[in-house]
């Protein structure tokens, strides 16, 4: 029997999600009518499905980062992925999983937070949306990121080539690349996006993500023109990265508040580009949407 405490199932507009509390990760995402819109976690690929990225995104250098003198250790992407949150409210179509210093006590964050994820389905689709708040009495250093990857080829018809990703507006400016460290390079590449569409191709992603620092846009259309599309929202967020593993029947596209440390990047965490400064006693709320375009 499942531990209704480790998992919580929702369903709503013609689609159902599985959340698991470890990492308050999305599990499943399917479609009644089409079947399944997340990638199933085969590990001769990567074991992941949608991982939560906080406090930091991406790598830092040296896997440390410095604050106020002293340097603390920080795996990539953070360490919310690896925790276990309280499933702490679900109804039929909603639920919430929280993370709090209390159920990670170290020292690689001295700083009393909450991150709470609320997964909601209705006829608009699905809602992911983070709330981290600070509890304690000085400014909190933090970034977030969501990290779904969706099936590619997408249930709805048509060859794996055929998918395309469509921005909401023209976006001509220069992308950000990787160095092999999993650090962010100085220079600045010729987009692959052709006015407003990017077709995937797995030799894009032989060196790691493409990230768009520098976007207009902030909703995308997955899937093949003509055929049903999945649209992907990130009104909350500065940037986004795609990737895959070439050859992977995947895609993640990736709203990030946040980036990986520059190359030479030495300097406080404060400094580190896109990075949030949050108030005591405030919060941030970022909100991902994937809903269902008809043909």
């Amino acid at each position: 029997m499942t531990d209704p405490s480790r998992s919580a199932t929702i369903r709503g507009g013609g689609m159902s999600a599985r959340i698991d509390a470890d990492g308050a990760q999305l599990m499943t995402l399917d479609d009644d009518a089409a079947g399944p819109l997340l990638w199933d976690g085969d590990p001769q690929f990567w074991t992941g499905r949608s991982p939560i990225l906080f406090p930091v995104i991406g790598c830092v250098a040296g896997n440390a980062y410095r604050l106020d003198g002293r340097e603390y250790a920080m795996t990539k992407h953070g360490f919310a992925r690896d925790n276990r949150f309280a499933l702490d409210r679900v109804t039929a179509d909603r639920a919430r999983f929280t993370l709090t210093e209390n159920a990670r006590p170290g020292a690689d964050y001295p700083f009393a937070f909450a991150l709470s994820l609320t997964y909601a389905l209705d006829e608009d689709g699905l809602s992911m949306t983070a709330c981290i708040a600070n509890r304690g009495d000085r400014p909190m250093p933090a970034s977030f990121g969501f990290h779904p990857a969706l099936r590619w080829p997408l249930p709805y018809g048509g060859e794996r080539e055929d998918h395309a990703v469509v921005f909401a507006d023209t976006e001509p400016d220069p992308i950000r690349r990787l160095n092999p460290d999993g650090l962010l390079l100085d220079e600045r590449f010729a987009t692959p996006v052709d006015g407003d569409t990017l077709t995937p191709r797995d030799a894009m992603f032989a060196e790691d993500a493409l990230i768009f620092d520098a976007l207009r846009s902030r909703r995308v259309r997955f899937g093949v023109p003509g055929r049903t599309r999945l649209e992907i929202g990130f009104d909350d967020f500065s940037a986004l990265g795609i990737w895959t593993k070439p050859g992977a029947p995947f895609l993640c596209i990736e709203p990030w508040q946040g980036i990986a440390d520059p190359v030479g990047f030495d300097g406080d965490i404060f400094a580190k580009p896109g990075i949030m400064a949050i108030a005591p006693d405030d919060t941030r709320t970022l909100t991902m949407t994937i809903r269902k375009l008809p043909a």
